[in-house]
């Protein structure tokens, strides 16, 4: 994911659906733990609900997100980075774009190969956008299931590097996304 070249740090809108983002992934990542551990019953089945919404609100705000990027552009790097720095960060960046967006339409389609309806927060459902194939929708959730471990890693990655420009580094890189 390239940089752009505008001046100063990132929008309003951006650094709200950046947040909003962050926020349901690592929810959500709370979740799958929390409900692949819990016993069967209401209250797996409650986290199973609000897994799936979460996901879908992802799958929304993931878009808007390409699209405001798309739309208005990112700012420039900041100028302290070295030349494999940007790169890194941008690998990063893309990297995370790609499994962010995917974990959710990964999930949606297994589910509609198991041959049932998305919940979106008991407002209303997903149809199936698939025919029922359950084959399909097992290697789907393993997949599903793997991809929700490198989002993971490249998360605490991110965070890591994060908090490495905040505390150590000391330059303005964590402040460009910052609220306010």
């Amino acid at each position: 994911m390239a940089y752009g070249t505008q001046s100063g740090g990132y929008s309003t809108l951006a650094k709200t659906l950046h947040w909003l983002v962050a926020i349901c992934v690592l929810s959500i990542v709370t979740i799958a733990f929390w409900m692949s551990n819990a016993p069967e019953g209401p209250l797996q089945n409650r986290l199973f609900m609000l897994h799936k919404s979460l996901g879908m609100l992802i799958l929304i705000l993931m878009v808007l997100r390409i699209a405001n990027r798309l739309i208005a552009g990112a700012p420039a790097p900041d100028p302290t980075l070295e030349p494999w720095q940007r790169k890194a960060s941008s690998a990063v960046h893309g990297l995370l774009y790609l499994l962010v967006l995917a974990m959710p339409v990964i999930g949606y389609v297994g589910h509609s190969a198991f041959g049932v309806s998305t919940p979106f927060f008991g407002l209303f459902e997903f149809p199936p956008i698939i025919g029922k194939n359950e084959p399909l929708s097992e290697k789907l959730f393993v997949l599903h299931r793997y991809l929700g471990w490198a989002v993971t890693a490249v998360v605490v990655l991110h965070i890591g590097a994060a908090l490495q420009h905040y505390f150590i580094r000391r330059d303005r890189v964590l402040q460009r996304m910052l609220p306010g």
